[in-house]
């Protein structure tokens, strides 16, 4: 619920006791008068904390400390019950951007697997510290760093190596739950390879239609065709083409099972389950961004059934959205990671879209804010992390309080801005100093400041601000 909390933001930190409806955000001030001493944002942060979702947010963040609270993309710490220190650590990228090391938390959520998390810049926007050098020379992320019971640590990279150890080492016996296909059954063993590959081969569709130039559509029926009663579909690249007809190829893979995961002998979702969506999330943003193909859409869901009720179920899971992004931070991440994105596709559309994620359509970041976004819908979930919605009393649709694997689509809108404004508040007011200085960077003696480049837009760690 980015879209929702970001533009609130400085509508809350000016009024915390304030209670406006969604239409009072009209007249919200141009600018606030605040102070950037410590002692302001202290205040602030008082403020927010006495707000009934500021102090159930206040609460989680000391159980994440102790490695006892919900999923969040900067624990440090899981435990999952376990008495000692873990013998695990992960190392992962401190933004949430890299998609491996995303697809790892995932199954080390889903198995409750106790473990110590470092957090590690990504090249794209930051310097990764001597520590992690000279433990991972080569940089690669995720990293798993193994300390045995005679004392020896051993570093093991590659998501995928990873995530087979982590499950194996952490079998049904012990009370984790089963990831993988038993050796002994061969069909299923067989079907994880060919979904395997169809992954890659996904992948590689992708790339090929968000990351080099489309090149020419094909398809258009004509006047003849139309004539002969031939379909009026617009005409689409080869790129276009190839990507669709691999979707499709998931789509019947899914619908293969009872649903809604990839395999039928698990009611949650399994290893490769994992491997694909955190780059079919990121598919589809870019899809969008770059070529107008909205695979959310009401046309795709009912090309692509399963694969958007694939989707809308992982959406209902409080440990996927703490590490699923919004579509303007994939397209701004996935161009450090992958290479620019090249506009194609279904230009009305792209158009559209590019303008809703960018905020530049005069609506999507415009308060008073819409309840939902056209692109991006929200509710299709949790919006909010269930700690919150609990504390300020909003139900999912299946009418329970703060319930996961429900919709919110029945929620009130009164009701939901009210805690989204209490927890935008929270936020910006719990690293208000950071985002200060950050912002101040802007000033005119700001461009004075040393600068060393990262791929990332606005990744500057060494400037100093503007003070």
């Amino acid at each position: 619920a980015w879209r929702l909390l970001v533009p609130l933001l400085a509508a809350e930190v000016n009024s915390f006791s304030s209670r406006p409806s969604l239409s009072s955000f009209t007249n919200f001030p141009t600018s606030l008068a605040m102070s950037t001493t410590t002692d302001s944002w202290e205040t602030l942060q008082s403020a927010a904390s006495n707000t009934p979702v500021g102090s159930a947010l206040d609460q989680e963040s000391a159980s994440r400390i102790a490695g006892t609270g919900a999923a969040f993309v900067q624990n440090k710490l899981r435990l999952f019950g376990a008495d000692e220190k873990p013998k695990l650590t992960l190392y992962r990228d401190h933004a949430g951007w890299c998609p491996y090391c995303q697809k790892t938390m995932l199954l080390i959520e889903e198995k409750r697997i106790p473990i110590n998390i470092e957090l590690v810049p990504m090249r794209s926007y930051g310097d990764k510290p001597e520590s992690f050098l000279r433990i991972v020379p080569s940089g690669l992320l995720p990293a798993l760093l193994v300390e045995t019971s005679d004392g020896r640590k051993q570093v093991v990279t590659e998501s995928q190596v990873i995530m087979e150890l982590l499950d194996s080492w952490h079998p049904v016996e012990d009370g984790f739950k089963q990831m993988m296909p038993s050796e002994e059954d061969s069909a299923s063993m067989q079907r994880y390879r060919q979904l395997s590959n169809l992954e890659r081969e996904l992948f590689s569709w992708w790339c090929t239609l968000i990351f080099r130039p489309e090149g020419p559509s094909f398809g258009s029926p004509g006047m003849l065709g139309k004539l002969m009663g031939k379909s009026s579909e617009p005409a689409m690249s080869g790129a276009m083409s190839g990507f669709l007809e691999c979707l499709e190829k998931v789509d019947n893979a899914l619908a293969s099972t009872k649903g809604p995961w990839f395999f039928d002998w698990a009611e949650h979702p399994t290893m490769i389950d994992f491997i694909y969506v955190s780059h079919v999330e990121r598919m589809l943003a870019s899809a969008a961004f770059w070529k107008g193909l909205d695979l959310r859409s009401d046309k795709y869901q009912q090309q692509f059934p399963a694969l958007n009720a694939w989707l809308d179920a992982f959406e209902k899971r409080e440990c996927y959205l703490a590490f699923k992004s919004d579509y303007y931070t994939h397209v701004k991440d996935i161009p450090p990671q992958y290479g620019p994105g090249y506009d194609g596709g279904f230009e009305d559309d792209r158009i559209s879209f590019q303008k809703n994620i960018s905020g530049k359509d005069g609506k999507s970041w415009t308060l008073p804010l819409s309840f939902d976004d056209d692109v991006q819908p929200l509710y299709r979930g949790p919006p909010l992390p269930l700690c919150a919605l609990e504390a300020a009393g909003i139900s999912g649709d299946n009418g329970e309080l703060a319930s996961e694997g429900t919709s919110y689509e029945k929620a009130e809108p009164e009701q939901m801005a009210e805690a989204c404004r209490q927890m935008a508040g929270w936020k910006i007011a719990s690293n208000g100093s950071a985002v200060a200085k950050f912002a101040a960077r802007g000033g005119p003696e700001g461009s004075r400041n040393p600068r060393k480049g990262f791929g990332a837009e606005l990744a500057d760690p060494y400037a100093q601000s503007d003070e």
